[in-house]
């Protein structure tokens, strides 16, 4: 899944010059750039992986100069903006997205690429977890049992779920593999589904419309940069229709969703952090295996369902991580 939140995104400063300790020694600066294809404010991953960069000794006006660059859900312009991080010869490039992972890796065979993408194998990216290729490694925010599970948490929220419209973005190289597993929860449930596709922002208030004319009882969002640059739109589109949704990311629940069920995002950066420290220290890429969410979080957002006249059992808010009210 290209998630996106899904999924967050990392921003960096420019600096003018390495620093001067002392009459000869000069502190050597590294340079970080991340390449996302979402939208250039997006606060939150981007603390964590500072506070770990800088917990691991690597501190902005000494020793580090972070970069960023962003697509704004133009994915089109990742290929280039990959290209531009090639160019000034970045130590580390950090992508975020299955589309910013591809993207860099075909910009670059050379400089270490630590990503945060769905399902790396199905999207290309590696052809192994335990060994990855050459000069990428990184992170999955994507286990198949997800995706059951997130249907499961909605089924037991709204009881009364028996048809599920999925939106999803078809330019996304990632959502083949995110539908068919989505797809197959859906069945394994029991219950129906209406895929429909959303190309670009123009197309959203005829999606929801649409799930409505068809008689969907809730909704999922796959995850994609599109969706979340326009998640606080699809809150309010969701609760004008009248429909629960869930998403993969907590950014949605807080934009007006009534639950994300999804991978900590702040555990996911602070250990790209980790990796880029091990990296920048002299690690190789391949040496670094591909790591799987270990931390989930669940939100729901009970003003949402108030709006839309639902009573969450206290059961599920009790293990629910974040409860929006």
């Amino acid at each position: 899944m290209d998630r996106r939140r899904f999924l967050g995104t990392l921003a960096g400063g420019l600096l003018a010059a390495p620093l001067v300790a002392g009459a000869q020694q000069v502190t050597k600066v590294v340079r970080v750039g991340t390449l996302s294809g979402g939208p250039s404010v997006e606060p939150t991953a981007r603390s964590p992986f500072r506070e770990k960069l800088h917990e691991l000794g690597w501190m902005e006006g000494k020793n580090l100069i972070l970069e960023s660059r962003y697509a704004e859900g133009k994915l089109e312009r990742l290929p280039d903006l990959a290209a531009e991080f090639v160019h000034l010869k970045m130590d580390v490039i950090v992508a975020i997205g299955t589309n910013a992972a591809a993207a860099a890796k075909n910009a670059t065979s050379t400089i270490p690429i630590v990503f945060l993408a769905g399902d790396p194998v199905r999207a290309g990216l590696v052809t192994n977890l335990a060994r990855p290729d050459r000069n990428i490694t990184g992170l999955s925010m994507v286990a198949s049992e997800l995706y059951l599970k997130r249907l499961q948490i909605l089924k037991e929220a709204v009881p009364r779920v028996k048809r599920v419209a999925v939106l999803y973005n078809p330019a996304n190289p990632g959502f083949a593999t995110a539908t068919q597993d989505t797809f197959g929860a859906i069945r394994s449930l029991g219950m129906e589904t209406d895929r429909i596709e959303v190309r670009s922002p123009d197309d959203l208030e005829g999606a929801f419309r649409t799930a409505k004319l068809t008689n969907a009882d809730a909704l999922f969002f796959i995850s994609d940069q599109l969706f979340v640059a326009a998640r606080g739109r699809m809150g309010n589109l969701a609760l004008e229709h009248r429909l629960p949704s869930i998403a993969e990311g907590k950014e949605f629940a807080e934009a007006g969703a009534l639950m994300s069920y999804a991978p900590s995002i702040s555990a996911l950066a602070r250990q790209m952090a980790v990796y880029v420290d091990k990296i920048l220290k002299g690690a190789k890429p391949r040496d670094l295996p591909i790591q799987q969410p270990t931390e989930l979080e669940m939100v729901i957002n009970l003003k949402t369902a108030k709006a839309l006249g639902l009573t969450i059992p206290p059961s599920l808010l009790q293990r629910a991580d974040q409860v929006i009210e």
